[in-house]
């Protein structure tokens, strides 16, 4: 029985009942709005403002869109390939000829991204309930392509970009040298740029205390629990070989600490 693009989507714990499916088209502008268009060189920032706007036509877009929209970008004539998911957090603009949408960045289906392609069944409809496109057949998954590590001193991540990198496959060198080392890390909320200073050692590397972080946001420290994480910026200041001793590494946070006074203006208690 062939694959379809249904049990993916409940894999990926979306469901049909409450998604949209779009699928965008190459075109350098829309005669009816003026919107300029996408085209194969599109930025990944670019397309999702794109998105963003759509027809206030009840008949060409729903008058309330559900939550999460997956969307695919066309490729041939009758096939589309998983450009991400995003959240619908509600409509903030409304022109009488465009309305624009609050749109997040999902995790869902994140390690799909790029990768899924479908069998696009009608070709002159771009936007779909799920449940109608949760027929639609799988042509391919391609093999995610692996990810070079850029090394300690040039690592900042969002927090999404943080979870792919320890759940996807094509981040696993950046897992290994993650495992290999302890030291010392920054969180700064890009929100307001206060800073929280941590540290990996003892039994702990800097892959084991950020994949806390991946998980649930927070790491189970008190100062961040009440934050929203998709606001946090994750570099490393310092790392260390595993069998530095643990008082040297204290030592380095607390000179990070003073040094960027996370404790009086930042995110550390102590």
């Amino acid at each position: 029985m062939p694959l379809t693009l249904g049990p993916l989507l409940i894999d990926a714990d979306i469901d049909p009942a409450r998604a949209l499916v779009i699928r965008h088209a190459y075109v350098r502008e829309h005669e009816d709005s003026g919107l300029v268009g996408l085209h194969v060189d599109s930025t990944h920032a670019e397309i999702l403002e794109y998105t963003r706007n759509q027809s206030t036509d009840v008949r060409k877009f729903p008058a309330t869109p559900p939550p999460l929209w997956v969307v695919f970008i066309r490729e041939g004539g009758d096939q589309a390939r998983l450009w991400s998911v995003v959240e619908n957090r509600g409509e903030v603009a409304n022109n009488g000829i465009l309305r624009t949408f609050d749109l997040v960045e999902s995790e869902h289906m994140a390690d799909l991204r790029r990768r899924l392609v479908v069998g696009w069944r009608s070709p002159r409809t771009w936007r779909m309930n799920a449940t109608t496109a949760a027929s639609y057949p799988v042509v391919g998954i391609a093999d995610a392509e692996p990810v070079p590590f850029p090394g300690f001193d040039r690592l900042v991540l969002s927090h999404v970009q943080l979870q792919a990198v320890m759940r996807e496959h094509r981040y696993a060198s950046w897992r290994t040298a993650l495992s290999s080392v302890f030291g010392i890390y920054l969180i700064t909320d890009t929100r307001d740029g206060r800073h929280y200073v941590g540290k990996a050692d003892g039994e702990e590397s800097i892959r084991q205390r950020w994949h806390a972080y991946a998980t649930n946001g927070h790491g189970g420290n008190v100062e961040l629990k009440d934050l929203d994480p998709s606001h946090f910026r994750f570099s490393l200041l310092r790392v260390f070989d595993p069998a530095t001793p643990t008082r040297d590494i204290n030592a380095a946070e607390s000179h990070f600490k003073e040094g960027l006074d996370s404790i009086r203006h930042g995110l550390n208690r102590n």
